[in-house]
């Protein structure tokens, strides 16, 4: 009896295993959904689609972009909840998934309903103003702002973002009264800028077009050190706020998903962001690789977890008990 209930057992193992193994060897065989958390045409938007597209080809089908935008880019992350853990859709994961939970209840728990599949890449963020405003630098748009408390609207992709988060942290710096304005994604900020309607924008270089065709003018960056566009610019670190600001994201998928799929996914998504026309779009952004393995990203999610619920409680919006 008991034999043979090892007998049994040791079957179902195998059994097991032989299926997991063949589902991984037979991902992927149809379209997978990579889920955007902003809005089309923006620096996220761009970028994201060409990763598609270089990734498509590695993995030998289609990668459909489908753009879930809204909640400081939470949204989209926050559909994965309820998507089927078969790696057909996986999702763009912004910091906000990491920041959200210290500011408001949410419906995911970073720790528990997540695979975390691979690190890509960061932001390089900046201010920009209109060409034909009177602020040729920094210091005169933050001299315009103290004198002038809630007269300066300024874009962002959503409350709570880094974008939102560090602005905030300026004005504290600066005893500045200034008047955020969220947006669903960097394309309806720079169309509201173009427009008049807001005073500046905060964001990823999704503003770089406009800079190059003399519509916007960039006054501030916020990496370690200056882009290679535009050197020309400052960073706010050496304008003494020691501020760095770079918004690292990568992609992940449902919780449970077969290890074996994550890894196909991992080793086509590393190949992919090594391809010379996905380097040419980040040049074009000003953006950097950030590689994580998939073992490494899953421990940066308790690094940024930590050092998020740090930033909300340093501007005031830590979830009230």
């Amino acid at each position: 009896m008991k034999q043979s209930f090892l007998v049994t057992a040791k079957a179902i193992v195998i059994f097991i295993l032989c299926v997991n193994y063949s589902f991984g060897q037979g991902f992927p065989n149809r379209a997978i959904t990579l889920i955007v958390p902003y809005s089309a045409g923006g620096g996220t938007d761009i970028v994201m689609r060409k990763l598609a597209e270089v990734l498509g080809r590695q993995l030998g089908v289609s990668i459909v972009v489908e753009n879930k935008v809204g909640a400081g880019g939470t949204i989209g992350p926050a559909s994965l909840l309820n998507a089927r853990p078969d790696g057909y859709t996986i999702a763009q994961m912004p910091i906000t998934v990491f920041r959200y939970p210290h500011m408001q209840k949410v419906s995911w728990d970073p720790f528990k309903d997540f695979s975390w599949i691979v690190g890509v890449t960061g932001y390089t963020f900046g201010v920009v103003v209109r060409a034909d405003s009177p602020w040729k630098t920094w210091a005169e748009f933050i001299a315009y702002a103290k004198a002038n408390p809630d007269k300066v609207t300024y874009g962002t992709p959503g409350l709570g973002t880094s974008l939102h988060m560090t602005m905030e942290e300026i004005a504290i710096k600066e005893g500045i009264k200034w008047i955020h304005v969220p947006f669903k994604g960097n394309a309806d900020a720079a169309t509201a800028l173009m427009g008049g309607h807001i005073t500046a924008s905060a964001d990823s270089t999704g503003w770089a077009e406009q800079i190059q065709s003399g519509r916007f003018r960039l006054l501030v960056t916020w990496g370690a050190e200056r882009t290679h566009r535009w050197p020309e610019v400052p960073t706010l670190k050496e304008l003494g706020y020691n501020i760095i600001s770079n918004s690292p994201y990568g992609l992940a998928g449902p919780k449970n998903m077969d290890p074996a799929v994550v890894k196909i996914i991992h080793d086509a998504v590393k190949k992919a962001i090594e391809d010379p026309l996905y380097q040419k779009t980040l040049e074009r952004l000003d953006q950097e690789n950030f590689y994580l393995s998939t073992e490494e990203y899953a421990r940066h999610v308790k690094i940024w977890f930590d050092e998020e619920k740090a930033n909300v409680a340093r501007i005031g919006l830590s979830l009230k008990p």
